[in-house]
């Protein structure tokens, strides 16, 4: 049976699902979208159920690609349960969801979550006032502490059971509104009963609301009667309100939402207490920054030991195998080069990729779950207008540090097509955790964190300067930023530790299937002397930054994952002891040009969807023109000085 989490941002639904997924969990597209969900196989009681995790949504309209992804697939797929998780600390605010959920007439189960960040701002929910009214469970939790997680999917195994034991009430609005819904209702019933598969509450509200899904797949250019019928009665909704007909459904489902808030809550003194004194200095206009570079000069370094100290170790033990493998094989035979490539690439991802990936995503889970992401958003917002950008146009920035496909696909919240192209074209640029494993992997490992931390403050400094140019040629005047500060939240390790999983076990059936077959193709050509005619072809390129002429083959191997290129860089080279072959001043440049160069396949796929084949083309020559200059630089630079 399906179960769907669906609520609001930050309400904690993806705290609630990776506190009972299991280590099965995958991250799935939406049928022929770039819309990403999140589902797993879950055991309640014995049995097992698959539970779907949602992206985050404000309401059942489809006023962006996600919205409408998720009714479409939650109105298709027929989901046997939906439990709507909502902030309890952001009651009102969430109820507006909750009362569209229940015109579906799917068994709902309310997740009253984060009830001790209400407690702390004086909110008391009578919960089981607040279920009478809405004719559904609702279940108190602490989804970060699994605190009423148990009693809440025990709740959703009752109602698995028996689905008729939850009968969700259809709340009415006001008289003369709740005349023309019923209204169209009928006229629904009378002619289209046989043709429609939605709820007809449901399908009356979100054509009076005017939802361009519903308009185009219901009504479409047969239901010219049907169409007619809604245009005459947004007509009669506007003369009865005297507001566009979109925003009087929702107006009135607002006041619904904040009527059953003032049934349900009482409001006390809330405690001012050592969250508001540390959002006082962490938020500061001049000890923010000081912080927030603690913190990043704090996570780089713990990154740089743990994922050192891991690689050395590791490292020595691949280096026995390679003597091994060389003491009983003929050395330059083809076995010999097939089983050492094999053994490279699967060094290569056990023993330099990951000491650096784990830690990485470790960090970057504790910060986001902590709540300190959104308040670095916060303040380099006013460097994002600096630079002539939206300031939510940081978050797809923020996002591309762990991955620069979903950071491209963030692009979409932003209020206009110059925002999304030029914060595409910036994310693409952000040096994600692949391209962290080549820094740190090389720059960190050999010439110390500092060195890494100055090639992270550099490719800022470029952002900027890209970002600076691009708003100078398409110039818009872009809004101020409204965004939600959650609140401070002590994170769970158990949550970590699977949102860190489910990040590395996407790189070990990935990624590293492909860096192993990399490896193994790169023996091959240097063993049939192709690799020769490659380098030589790239010859004009190597020779102008200065490396050595056995690194261009590496170069294409980056176009498919930017660790391959590390890896591929010390199989060519024939040694894990980089500094020995390279210089310090090589290194850095080899570096800056994989750090800037061309983005991988899957960051072109997604660029190619969500802005344009053109703009996809446009952003891999601005960034294989950026990298060569800036290769260059470095390398001219370090043989003057």
């Amino acid at each position: 049976m399906k179960i769907a989490l669906i609520g609001q941002p930050n309400s904690g639904k993806s705290t609630l699902f990776n506190a009972v997924a299991g280590y099965k969990s995958v991250a799935s597209n939406f049928p022929g979208s770039t819309v990403k969900y999140t589902q797993s196989k879950v055991h309640i009681n014995g049995q097992v159920h698959e539970l779907i995790d949602f992206p985050g949504t404000y309401s059942l309209s489809a006023t962006n690609e996600a919205e409408a992804e998720i009714i479409k697939y939650l109105l298709k797929e027929g989901f046997d349960v939906v439990v709507n998780v909502i902030d309890a600390s952001q009651l009102g605010r969430s109820l507006p969801l909750t009362l569209e959920l229940l015109e579906l007439e799917i068994p709902v189960v309310v997740a009253l979550n984060m009830v001790d960040e209400a407690k702390r701002k004086g909110i008391e929910i009578d919960a089981e006032k607040l279920s009478q009214i809405l004719g559904v469970p609702v279940i108190p939790t602490v989804a970060s502490h699994n605190t009423g997680v148990r009693k809440l999917f025990a709740t959703v195994k009752n109602v698995l059971r028996d689905p008729t034991s939850v009968r969700p009430h259809h709340l009415e609005v006001q008289r003369d509104v709740e005349k023309v819904i019923r209204e169209l209702e009928s006229y629904l019933a009378e002619n289209y009963s046989q043709k429609i598969k939605y709820p007809r509450r449901f399908l009356a509200l979100k054509l009076l609301e005017d939802d361009d899904y519903f308009l185009r797949n219901v009504v479409g250019s047969d239901g010219r009667d049907l169409q007619d019928q809604v245009k005459r009665l947004q007509k009669k909704l506007v003369r009865l309100r005297g507001k566009p007909q979109e925003t009087i459904i929702a107006l009135e489902r607002h006041a619904l939402a904040m009527e059953i808030y003032h049934q349900v809550v009482t409001v006390g003194q809330p405690k001012i207490g050592w969250q508001e004194k540390l959002d006082n200095l962490v938020m500061h206009k001049y000890g923010g920054y000081v912080i927030l570079i603690v913190v990043l000069v704090g996570f780089f370094n713990f990154v740089f030991y743990v994922g050192s100290y891991l690689e050395t170790y590791l490292l020595s033990g691949f280096d026995w195998l390679n003597l091994l493998l060389d003491q009983h094989l003929a050395t330059g035979t083809f076995v010999h080069q097939f089983f050492k490539s094999l053994l490279w690439g699967i060094s290569g991802g056990m023993a330099i990729v990951l000491p650096y990936l784990t830690p990485f995503l470790v960090g970057l889970n504790f910060l986001e779950d902590i709540g300190y992401l959104p308040r670095m958003a916060f303040l380099m917002d006013s460097f994002m207008h600096r630079i002539g950008l939206h300031g939510t146009a940081i978050i797809p920035a923020i996002l591309g540090y762990g991955c620069n496909v979903p950071a491209v696909m963030a692009t979409r919240i932003l209020p206009s097509r110059t925002d999304r192209l030029i914060a595409g074209v910036i994310a693409s640029m952000v040096p994600c955790s692949a391209r962290s494993i080549v820094i740190f992997g090389l720059v960190a490992y050999y010439l110390g964190p500092l060195w890494a931390l100055m090639i992270y403050v550099f490719n800022i400094l470029i952002i900027a300067l890209t970002g600076k140019i691009l708003t100078g040629l398409m110039p818009e005047v872009s809004p101020g930023m409204i965004m939600e500060i959650p609140s401070y939240r002590m994170p769970s390790w158990n949550v970590i530790k699977k949102k860190t999983w489910f990040r590395i076990k996407e790189f070990i059936v990935i990624a590293w299937p492909i860096l192993i077959a990399g490896s193994i193709v790169l023996g091959f050509l240097e063993y049939f002397h192709l690799d020769r005619l490659v380098n030589l072809l790239l010859s004009p390129l190597t020779d102008l930054l200065g490396l050595p002429s056995k690194v261009g083959v590496t170069m294409i191997f980056g176009v498919l994952r930017k660790e391959l290129s590390l890896i591929m860089l010390t199989q060519a080279l024939g040694t894990t002891d980089v500094i020995k072959v390279m210089t310090t001043n090589q290194i850095l440049t080899f570096t800056v040009f994989i750090t800037f160069y061309i983005p991988c396949v899957a960051t072109m796929a997604v660029l190619s969807r969500e802005l344009g084949r053109k703009w996809m083309l446009l952003t891999v020559g601005i960034t294989l023109g950026l990298a060569i200059v800036l290769a260059w630089t470095v390398h001219i630079f370090g043989v003057l000085f």
